[in-house]
C-alpha cells in the first residue's frame, strides 16, 4: 500500500470510528424525552421491556427501528408484545404499532458541551391487541412534544413536554387525554475515554395528568384522572455503539378521585445498538 492510499484509509478510518463514537456518547434519559438523533443514514435497533404494578399488573415488550433522515431528523417504526393481568383475567397478544419522528432545530456546540432542542411526534396506530389502558378505539391516538438537553463532560440536564390525544374507545368510552412533565439531571462521576465503557446516573422528576372526565368502572359512573408525580433513579452505560438503559419510577404524589388506583412503581429496560 502506498503512503498516499495508507493516509487516505487512516483518515476514513478515523471518521467512521469517530461518527460511531459520537453517536454511542449521545445520552437520552430513562423515562423522560432528549433531543438526540442519528446521524444521516445510520439506523437504531431499540429493543425494551417494561413493568407497571397498581391494582392489575401490565408487563411489555417492544422492539423499535430507527432511521437517520438527515443529522438532524429521524423516524422509526416499532411494535411489541403484551400481558396484562387483571382481576377479571389475564390477556396476551400484540401492542399497537406506532410510528414516531423527531427533529432538531437547534442546536449550539461549546468546547467539553453540547446544547439542543427537538420537537417529536408520535402516531399510535389501533391495531394492538392489549395495552395497559388502552382499550379497543375507533382510531388513532397521537402524541407530541418537545424536549431539550444539556450534555457535557461530566453534568447532564433535560427537560420535556408531551401531550397524548387520546381517542374514545369503540364502545363509546370517553379516554382522557395525558400529559407529561419531565425534568432531569445526570452525572458522569469518573470521565472516560472514547474507546472505555461510559457510565451516566440520572435523577428524574417525572409528573403526569390525565385529564378529568366521567367513566364508568364496574358499571358505576365516576369521575376519572388525576395528577401523579414520580421520582426515578435511573443508569444508562454505554460502549462504543452499544447502549443499555434501566430505572424504577416511584411514586411519590397523586391526587386522583376516590376508587381510582395509582401506579405504584414503574420499571423499564432498554437496549440500543447503533449501525
Amino acid at each position: 500500500m502506498t503512503s498516499k492510499n495508507y493516509t487516505r484509509t487512516a483518515f476514513a478510518t478515523l471518521i467512521f470510528s469517530f461518527g460511531a463514537i459520537s453517536t454511542a456518547y449521545a445520552h437520552d434519559p430513562v423515562f423522560g424525552l432528549g433531543p438526540h438523533t442519528l446521524f444521516k443514514g445510520g439506523v437504531e435497533l431499540h429493543a425494551g421491556a417494561h413493568q407497571e404494578e397498581s391494582n392489575t399488573r401490565n408487563v411489555e415488550a417492544e422492539f423499535e427501528v430507527k432511521y437517520g433522515i438527515t443529522g438532524d431528523w429521524v423516524a422509526g417504526i416499532g411494535t411489541g408484545y403484551g400481558r396484562l393481568e387483571e382481576d377479571g383475567g389475564t390477556q396476551t397478544g400484540r401492542t399497537p404499532t406506532t410510528l414516531s419522528s423527531k427533529y432538531r432545530f437547534w442546536r449550539k456546540d461549546m468546547r467539553g458541551a453540547q446544547e439542543s432542542a427537538a420537537v417529536l411526534g408520535r402516531v399510535i396506530l389501533d391495531d394492538g391487541e392489549v395495552g395497559h389502558h388502552d382499550a379497543s378505539r375507533k382510531g388513532e391516538d397521537y402524541l407530541v412534544g418537545l424536549t431539550y438537553g444539556y450534555e457535557g463532560r461530566k453534568w447532564y440536564r433535560w427537560a420535556s413536554i408531551r401531550h397524548r390525544f387520546n381517542r374514545d374507545a369503540a364502545n363509546g368510552a370517553e379516554r382522557p387525554d395525558k400529559t407529561k412533565v419531565d425534568l432531569v439531571v445526570g452525572i458522569r462521576f469518573t470521565p472516560t475515554e472514547y474507546r472505555e465503557p461510559d457510565w451516566v446516573w440520572m435523577l428524574e422528576l417525572n409528573y403526569e395528568r390525565l385529564e378529568r372526565t366521567n367513566g364508568v368502572v364496574d358499571g358505576t359512573s365516576r369521575e376519572l384522572g388525576g395528577d401523579q408525580l414520580f421520582l426515578s433513579p435511573g443508569l444508562m452505560w454505554t460502549y462504543r455503539n452499544f447502549a443499555a438503559k434501566a430505572g424504577v419510577q416511584a411514586g411519590i404524589y397523586e391526587d386522583f378521585p376516590t376508587g381510582q388506583e395509582a401506579d405504584d412503581y414503574r420499571a423499564l429496560i432498554e437496549l440500543e445498538w447503533h449501525l
